[in-house]
């Protein structure tokens, strides 16, 4: 039985998409580390009132969405 990737490839048509598919990533990432949904749920009102916890998680968008700004070459002229 063939399953679909959840991740075909890093190619986006705009930066934009580029930036979805970065957060995407991250949050991918989170479920794939902690599977069980009520836990997430637990802690999320922990993390999302954290300044230094919201900083980390937008520092794991733009490591992500340097990755797929590579794969697209977005900053070649």
């Amino acid at each position: 039985m063939s399953q679909e990737s959840w991740l075909p490839t890093l190619k986006t048509d705009t930066p934009e998409e580029g930036y979805e598919l970065a957060v995407k990533l991250a949050r991918k990432a989170v479920g794939m580390t902690q599977p069980d949904e009520s836990i997430r749920k637990k802690l999320r009102p922990v993390y999302a009132n954290n300044a230094d916890s919201l900083t980390l998680a937008s520092q794991v968008v733009a490591i992500n969405f340097q990755t797929v700004a590579a794969a697209n070459n977005y900053w070649k002229e």
